[in-house]
């Protein structure tokens, strides 16, 4: 079984940074790919960026060159770095887990497609 806790949320103001955290145990961390999704109010859950198994990075296009996914694989954890926040960027965060390993060939942007997920964190740009 695989646990994500994120962290790193907060308020903000436009243009500022901000980076969050998703510490995951259980199962090989290695060996997952792991993605960021958001959930505004009122919206669908949606794709922001993954971090594929063999380190292939992908973006939702309104976020492409503000925000940066990555991992350290000694700590098990993944991060997103956001900068120049927007106040559309306002949504409650989550990381979640696809533990396909190399299975995974097209990375899934469907949240459907996840079966692990961390309990969210908030974040919230101010104008």
């Amino acid at each position: 079984q695989v646990q994500l806790v994120e962290s790193g949320g907060g308020l903000v103001q436009a243009g500022d940074s901000l980076r969050l955290s998703c510490a995951a145990s259980g199962g090989t961390f290695t060996r997952y790919t792991m993605s960021w999704f958001r959930q505004a109010p009122g919206k669908e859950r949606e794709f922001v960026a993954a971090l594929k198994w063999d380190d292939t990075t992908y973006y939702q296009n309104s976020v492409k060159g503000r925000f940066t996914i990555s991992r350290d694989n000694a700590k098990n954890t993944v991060y997103l770095q956001m900068n120049s926040l927007k106040t559309e960027d306002t949504a409650v965060y989550y990381c979640a887990a696809d533990t396909r390993g190399s299975r995974v060939i097209v990375v899934a942007r469907s949240r459907y497609e996840y079966d692990y997920w961390g309990q969210g964190t908030q974040v919230i740009v101010s104008s």
